[in-house]
This record gives C-alpha cells, structure tokens and sequence, in this order.
C-alpha cells in the first residue's frame, strides 16, 4: 500500500519542457492549493469567534475549545490516509469527494444548533481538509516536470504560511461587521470554484478495489486512535493540569500503546499504511526534525503573538491583524524568487539562512515590556516573513533529495505529519510554559521588593495621589493603588514569560538552522 499511497509521479513528465504542462494541470494544481489554503485557514478562522459561537451555542469556555481540538484532531488523522483512499479511490475521485463534504461540513457549521453538532460538524470538516493538505502537495509531484516541481511548492508555500497569518484577522472582521457564520459562509465560493477547477483539469482514474480488499486496517485502526488521543492529550493538557487528570493520564497511555502498536504494525505488513523504514534513512530523518521544528515555529508564533496582544495590550481580533499581516503579505512577493535561487544556490544553505531569519525575528521579541505593543512588533514579523519563504520550499527539496520517486508520497505523508505535530507540541509547550514561567517571575518580583521598596513606595504614592484627585477618600485610594501595582507586577511576570518563549523558540530555531546545514551532500536518488 505504501509504494501506491499517493498519486504516483509520472516519469514521462520528466523528459517534456516547460511549455508542454498543460494548461489544465496548472488549473488543477491551484484547484489543489486553495483547497489546502482553505483547509488550513479554518485551523485559525474560528480562534477569534470562539467567545460568539460560545455565547450563541450556550456553552462554557472549556466545552468551546472543542471547536478547534475536533477539527485538528480529524484533520490529523486524515492525513496518512490521505493517500490509501486517495489510491482507492483514485486521486480525482478522492479530491472532488473531500472538497464535497468540506463545503457541506462548512454549511453545517454555520447552522449548528448546539455545542455538540458544532462540534461534530467541525471533526466532518478537519476531516476533510486534511485530506486537501497532502493532496496538493501530491499533485505538485503528480503533474509537474522535476525542473517546475519547485515551482509548485512555492505554491505550496503560500499556503502554508499565509493562511495561518490571516486566518485570525478574517475571522474577526467578519464576525465582527457581519457574524460568526461568514467564518463558514467564507468557505462555500472557493469551494465550488475548486470543484470546476479539478472536474477540469485532472484525469479520471478507475477505482483500486485490491487496494480496499488488501488494506492495512490495524495500522489505520492504532495509527487513527494514537493520533487522535495524543492530538487531544496535547490540546487539552493545559487545561486539564496534565497529569493530575485522569482523563489526560488515560489518554496518554492509549495514545503511547495505540503508536507502538502502530510502528510495530507498520514494519511488519506487507503493504504498510505508511512506510515508516523511510526515518532509518539519516537524510531524510534529519530533514523530518526539521520539519518538526517548522511545524513548532509556524504554529507556535501564530499562537503566541495573539495571546501576547491580547493580554498584555488588550488588542481586539481586527488590531492582531494589522499586526500580523506584516507576516503574511511580505511572503506573497519572496516566494516567487524562491525557484529560481534554488537553481544557483544549493537549498540545505537557503533554509539555513530562512531558519536564522526566523530565530532572529523571535529574539527580537525577547526584551519586551509594557511598552513593547504591536508597532514594535513590526520588525519580527517583517524577519519572519523573509525567512519562512526560505524554508518551506527549499526544505521540501533537501527531504526529497535520497527519497526514489515511489516513495515520495510516503515522505510527504510524513512531513506533513511532523509539521502537524510539532505544531501540536508547540501550543502544548508554549501553554504550560506560559503559566509556570509567570508564575516564577511573579514569586521573584515579589521577593525583590524589599531591595526596591523606597521605589515601590514612591509608586504606591503616586497612584494614590491619582485616585485621591479623583474625589476618592485616603484608605479606597491606597487599596486602589496597590491594586494596581499588584496588577502592573503580574504583567511584568507575564511578559518575562513571553519573553522566555520567544527565547525557546529562537533556540529551536537555530538548532534547526545547525541540523539543516550539518546534512552531507548527497546524490539524487534514483527509481
């Protein structure tokens, strides 16, 4: 099953010239990006309407976070199955099947009539979108020559990056001049854009019934479970207090069973639901912690900066997008030129120096105060979107680089499983590293006031100097006043806390830059 996963490159394609892809492949090429873009951006979309589904639903805050865990859990899961089905039921079949149920699923979405359809209608959606992701990586490699495959995942590129960076902003401008439903609404134009676009432009296959009959089901059975939990046990940790939970230790012990039970499976079937002997390969294992690493980057700062902005500066979803779409658009006029420096500069040294672009644009962010809000953040995001370019094509190139052609839709079910899971990984991180750290820095604020007590004091003063100017009497002035400091203590706690952050993040970072750069020149594979 693994050699057949997803649709095979075409060794004929290899030998045309540019101008022999037909048009209708590159129509179907960007059917296959906005799908991917789409999927993608409704990872994000709901995160700034969380508070108006709740409301409108009547649900608590916790049964709320459920919107963005079921869809990431499904879109997970589909994502190594992407390519049997994809195989069973032939790529064009496959493609216009998922974007179906994507826009009934999206439509469903709008028309929830409680927390639990929401819910559900949104694991039909992640479902399906993650099914697109894969795909139009594949078709990159499915319809395009060797010498335009960059092209494609430049393509790619744009979607990988730039749907995350603006799916926030567009969930909140249209929730708040219009209502949550247009998150979903949004979907249903593109959508049926992309089923004309693929009807057209690829080929009808018939369907692999031996592929069905012959399936790896309990690699598809403890690869689902074990994802599914760890996803879960990682988006609901934090919340849960990790393992003084029954609930977060249960799922821990089924995620780690149901995944060694699943690696144990996969080296022994015959046709293997993935082939996982492609990480004894050094190259593209090191390339795969690479790609771990960029999952951990992409979706650990689009996490991050949003909180930050919201908590510290109290900036509302249409404020964050100003902000950071100084990420996003600077991507769209980088990934162009990106093909071409491929052709002169050898890639492992452009995702080195997109790696360090991206480090440097988190280290700026380590020396913020209360001063520090969005105008100042400008420079990171700039850094950041010169880097990202740098990475997401030119790495796909170095992972692909000893793999033969069979067995190139096994690596990309694999990076993209990584990706996903260092995302994953980063917002458990970055969630739990948030409260421990504030709450160290707080309990060391606190202990130093001693030392600075005349200062303190001097503030006390002040701030009731304030309040008594007001019109309010001497004893509510100073309780307000130290109110006040308690809470300007607790701030500084926090940006310390972000600031430790964006420090781990820029050591990931430059590790990465290090592993990328570390990986011997190797010959192209061949077959």
């Amino acid at each position: 099953m693994s050699e057949q996963a997803l649709p095979q490159p075409n060794p004929a394609l290899d030998q045309r010239s540019e101008s022999d892809v037909p048009l209708r492949h590159w129509i179907a090429l960007l059917g296959g990006m906005l799908g991917a873009f789409m999927a993608i951006l409704d990872i994000q979309i709901t995160n700034s309407s969380l508070k108006d589904i709740q409301g409108a639903l009547s649900a608590t805050l916790d049964e709320s976070s459920w919107i963005s865990t079921s869809y990431l859990v499904a879109e997970m899961i589909a994502i190594p199955l992407s390519g049997w089905l994809s195989t069973a039921l032939g790529p064009r079949r496959y493609l216009i099947g998922t974007t179906v149920i994507f826009t009934v699923s999206s439509l469903l979405c709008s028309i929830a009539w409680s927390m639990s359809s929401m819910i559900a209608f949104r694991a039909m959606q992640g479902f399906s979108g993650g099914a697109l992701i894969p795909m139009a990586f594949s078709l990159v490699v499915q319809l395009l020559p060797v010498h335009k495959r960059a092209i494609g995942m430049a393509m790619f590129g744009v979607t990988a990056t730039f749907a995350p960076s603006i799916g926030p902003t567009l969930g909140g401008w249209l929730t708040e001049h219009l209502s949550w439903h247009y998150i979903f609404y949004i979907n249903l134009p593109p959508a049926l854009l992309m089923l004309a676009m693929l009807r057209y432009g690829l080929d009808d296959q018939p369907m692999n019934i031996s592929s069905l009959k012959n399936a790896d089901w309990a690699g598809i059975a403890t690869m689902a479970v074990g994802l599914g939990c760890l996803e879960v046990m990682l988006e609901e940790g934090n919340r849960e207090e990790w393992f003084s939970s029954h609930f977060i230790i249960g799922l821990t012990v089924i995620a780690v069973l149901s995944l060694v039970a699943f690696v144990i499976n996969e080296l022994r079937h015959p046709r293997p639901l993935v082939n996982l002997r492609l990480l004894t390969n050094p190259h593209f294992a090191m390339s795969g912690l690479a790609y771990l690493i960029l999952g951990m980057a992409l979706l650990g700062s689009i996490f991050v900066l949003p909180m930050y902005l919201t908590q510290i500066h109290h900036y509302n979803a249409l404020e964050i997008g100003k902000v950071l779409m100084w990420m996003g658009f600077p991507q769209l006029l980088l990934f162009p030129l990106i093909p071409k420096l491929t052709q002169v500069v050898k890639p492992k040294f452009l995702v080195a120096f997109g790696f360090i672009m991206f480090g440097i644009s988190c280290y700026v962010n380590t020396h913020m105060n209360q001063d520090f809000g969005g105008q100042q953040m400008i420079l990171s995001m700039l850094l950041r979107a010169i880097g990202s370019p740098f990475i997401i094509v030119p790495l796909s190139l170095v992972a692909m680089q000893t793999i033969q052609k069979h067995q190139t839709p096994d690596a990309s079910t694999i990076t993209n499983v990584l990706r996903n899971l260092g995302g994953a990984f980063s917002i458990a991180l970055i969630a739990t590293m948030l409260d421990n750290k504030a709450r160290e820095h707080l309990a060391h604020i606190k202990a130093s006031l001693p030392s600075v007590s005349n200062d303190a004091w001097h503030q006390l003063a002040q701030q009731a100097g304030h309040y008594l100017q007001q019109g309010t009497d001497p004893t509510t002035a100073m309780l307000k006043a130290k109110a006040s400091l308690a809470q300007s203590m607790q701030t500084d706690a926090y940006i310390m806390a972000y600031n430790d952050i964006f420090m781990m993040m820029t050591g990931f970072l430059v590790f990465a830059a290090i592993l990328v750069l570390s990986l011997p020149d190797a010959e192209p594979a061949k077959g």
